[in-house]
């Protein structure tokens, strides 16, 4: 079957039995980036290929299986390459890995196609992975615009392939430092609550027990204040916005997240003053720090450990809770 000009072929090959074994459900997992809805789509146009045959969204992945898939293209823009400062930690020839500020947007949407991440990573070093299309190109994973922390690039496309099979096959180990309002009951806990697009705000997450994916993540309490936790977040799955709404779900939202909990927080609060005329808050955005990740390096197999320290308005805010909030 021959692709149009407007598309893009991707070939895979199953080297194993799959615990997921419908394909649509395997597409959304290993292509975390699309909804399994848009994977149901493409699969009943025909767009995806098992075998040289057109297959249904039910149909079971077996050993061996040859998949071929046509991805629409996204609408070409040239994305502009610009001077931008990068905090790298790590880069040779096939990844680079950065300590990426809060309020930088990761690759280019709507309202937000320049002064992205992957302008001043295409700056940086011009060629990058294309498995995602021009718009992301060597995206991996993506944190959220207000999270800051560390963050893995694929500078071609087989590593890309690599790091991404380690996501699908939950071999990367992720650990995100948050501080969430309230005092946590337990000491650590075992979140598992599917998350799935909000019934009717559509820039929110939230839990969704029928028709959600399967999110997990897992915490520890690091430190506790009168009124707020601080705590390790280990998710084990990676669903848009995970740990702010498994977090919510639990009564204790991370604190200064204005879509899932209350806007920022000032020192007054934490003082219990009135709030002064001209006061700033300690933090305006979700304390959320993605700190470390452990993968295999993709040319190698060696295990790589990379750690990215909090940013200024994370660290004020722990300092300004152990003075006033200790217990």
């Amino acid at each position: 079957m021959e692709s149009s000009l407007s598309e893009l072929r991707l070939e895979i090959r199953i080297g194993k039995d799959l615990a997921t074994r419908r394909i649509d459900k395997y597409l959304s997992r290993r292509f975390s980036e699309r909804s399994r809805s848009f994977w149901q789509r493409l699969i009943k146009e025909g767009k995806v290929i098992v075998n040289e045959r057109k297959v249904k969204s039910s149909y079971d992945l077996r050993k061996g299986d040859k998949l071929l898939i046509l991805l629409p293209e996204e609408e070409k823009k040239e994305i502009p390459a610009e001077d931008m400062p990068l905090k790298i930690i790590y880069e040779d020839k096939d990844i680079l890995v950065l300590n990426k500020d809060a309020g930088v947007v990761v690759h280019p949407a709507r309202g937000h196609y320049g002064g992205t991440l992957v302008s001043g990573l295409l700056f940086h070093c011009r060629n990058l992975s294309q498995i995602y299309g021009p718009a992301r190109p060597g995206i991996v994973h993506r944190l959220d615009k207000d999270t800051s922390g560390v963050m893995v690039v694929a500078k071609n496309d087989p590593a890309h392939r690599n790091i991404s099979r380690q996501f699908e096959r939950r071999k990367v180990e992720k650990e995100y430092w948050v501080i969430v309002d309230g005092e946590i009951g337990l000491d650590s806990d075992l979140i598992e609550a599917k998350v799935g697009r909000h019934p009717r705000h559509r820039e929110k997450m939230s839990i969704r027990k029928e028709d959600g994916r399967e999110a997990v993540t897992f915490y520890q309490v690091t430190e506790r204040f009168r009124g707020y936790t601080f705590l390790k977040a280990f998710p084990k799955t990676g669903r848009t916005h995970q740990i702010r709404v498994h977090l919510s779900s639990l009564g204790h939202p991370i604190v200064a997240d204005v879509l899932y909990g209350h806007g920022p927080l000032y020192l007054s609060q934490l003082k219990g003053d009135e709030p002064g005329e001209k006061e700033g808050p300690i933090i305006s955005r979700q304390a959320l720090h993605s700190r470390r990740i452990r993968f295999q390096h993709p040319a190698t197999s060696e295990g790589i450990e990379f750690i990215a320290g909090p940013p200024g308005d994370f660290s004020k805010t722990l300092l300004a809770l152990r003075r006033w909030r200790a217990n």
